[in-house]
């Protein structure tokens, strides 16, 4: 199917290169008719290539956004709706960071103002947005938010560390603020619980390509990629999905739901 968001306008946070969900998720939204703004943070931006994804997406206009910073998030708001001629209809929310996985310490030796950031820029970043959002009266009716998210919201991979705490209060501020965005004005809000993904960020954390290849084996449609989940996203920010709110969609080629696999059992035999 061609042109599912076809008239529908975007912002898309967190395109860094490409190997970026968010990267995969602008070309396959430009695929399908949107027009929409991109953003991520200043530094982000000097680090990556998301110029180059602007040209690809029409000339999508690229604004920077410190998602930890309520004017920034004003600005890029008021600015988009400027840019697209109104109000908008999807909004992608994939940012996250860890200060204490980047400096190394241990989950037991926290620095507690690492972990601050960690939250304030992986999960409080998902509330001011849709706060913003909500407040400035900026999504359409039917509109749809998304945030993306990982499994280890909700079990322990021990390596996986204080994000999984962030990404639990990511998925609660989905519920919480899907239910008074249903309520008042129509607009949906999930998160996507993402395979683990060859990502900048994924492939940086400790043991990432073993744990990669046992998902991969245990998930009986194997790992979902970044381009799988950004036509998850198109889904999901089209109207064949309207009356879906409040939801955390396991996007894992059914990792989530199985026990055990052979697969796993000769892998682990093979080494």
């Amino acid at each position: 199917m061609n042109n599912l968001l076809k008239g529908k306008k975007g912002i898309i946070f967190g395109a860094l290169n490409d190997k970026s969900i968010a990267w995969e998720a602008a070309l396959k939204c430009h695929e399908q008719g949107a027009t929409f703004v991109l953003t991520n943070a200043p530094i982000a931006m000097r680090m990556g290539e998301i110029n180059k994804l602007a040209e690809t997406c029409g000339n999508a206009k690229v604004i920077p956004c410190d998602v930890s910073k309520t004017e920034d998030m004003e600005n890029l708001i008021a600015q988009s709706m400027e840019i697209l001629g109104g109000k908008i209809d999807f909004i992608l929310h994939s940012v996250g960071m860890s200060l204490n996985i980047r400096k190394g310490k241990d989950y037991t030796d926290i620095d507690y103002k690492f972990m601050h950031d960690t939250l304030d820029i992986s999960a409080i970043s998902f509330h001011r947005l849709m706060q913003t959002v909500y407040k400035m009266d900026a999504i359409n009716e039917w509109g749809s938010i998304v945030g993306l998210t990982y499994i280890g919201a909700q079990r322990v991979f021990p390596d996986y560390h204080e994000m999984g705490d962030a990404k639990s209060l990511l998925e609660s501020y989905a519920r919480s603020f899907g239910y008074r965005f249903g309520k008042e004005k129509n607009v949906r809000v999930n998160t996507i619980s993402q395979s683990p993904t060859m990502t900048t960020a994924g492939s940086g954390v400790k043991g990432f390509g073993d744990f990669f290849d046992y998902a991969a084996a245990l998930s009986p449609l194997g790992n979902a990629s970044a381009e799988d989940c950004a036509n998850y996203c198109v889904l999901m920010f089209s109207d064949l999905s309207k009356k879906v709110t409040m939801q955390n969609l396991f996007h894992d080629g059914g990792f989530s739901f199985t026990g055990f696999s052979y697969d796993v059992f000769k892998m682990m035999e093979n080494k």
